[in-house]
């Protein structure tokens, strides 16, 4: 009987520590299933989803060199008529010549005259420098509507020549003043300023660079 009681003793101690067994096995468990989604919201709450905008704007290669390519550019255009004499005199009367001449001066930029760095951006903003308002056209004076007002006396072509250069002199100083040049510069700026805006660029700064007044002498 002893024996028996013995044996039934061990068979539930051994029973009891399998449940205990089981019991553990389960808390270690759930002690990791706990440990496990603590540590992915931690995770998840210091993972923050960054967006980032690149503010920059690029202008391509083709961009730029189409509109180098755009050369001469007239902003403003001055019609002018000048009277010029010259007197020569002589013992007993003076010899007189005088000229009307007529000329169309063009101001403008030469996209040729561009520096290297003339485009670039600055963050989100494109900067555009143009080239110095200048005269395009050395030319200007229609020769075909000049005439004579008065020609007493004997002139060969030189004095004519001399007489058509006073002329064009004439012209370049009453034309080329600085509110003219400041005209075109305004005009060249706006219209700049919406070409880049076509393009898809909102954000622009345009200016022109400073006029060196002895090229338009």
């Amino acid at each position: 009987m002893e024996k028996r009681n013995n044996i039934l003793l061990r068979i539930i101690a051994g029973a009891a520590g399998r449940v205990v067994l089981t019991w553990s096995v389960i808390a270690a468990v759930i002690v990791a299933a706990i440990v496990g989604i603590t540590m992915l919201l931690r995770t998840a709450k210091d993972s923050t989803t960054r967006i980032v905008t690149d503010d920059k704007i690029d202008i391509t290669p083709t961009q730029i060199a189409s509109l180098k390519a755009i050369g001469q550019w007239e902003f403003l255009t001055i019609s002018d008529e000048e009277m010029v004499d010259t007197v020569r005199h002589g013992i007993f009367s003076d010899d007189e010549l005088v000229r009307i001449y007529y000329g169309t001066l063009r101001l403008g930029i030469d996209m040729a005259d561009a520096a290297d760095d003339w485009i670039a951006h600055h963050g989100d903003t494109i900067v555009v420098t143009l080239p110095p308002v200048r005269l395009l056209d050395d030319d200007f004076i229609d020769e075909a509507r000049t005439r004579p007002f008065l020609e007493k006396g004997k002139w060969s072509n030189a004095d004519r020549a001399a007489l058509y250069t006073r002329a064009r002199q004439i012209m370049k100083r009453r034309c080329l003043s600085a509110s003219n040049l400041r005209s075109a510069e305004l005009n060249a700026t706006t219209q700049f300023g919406h070409i880049m805006r076509s393009m898809g660029f909102a954000n622009v700064r345009v200016r022109v660079s400073r006029t060196d007044k002895r090229n338009n002498k």
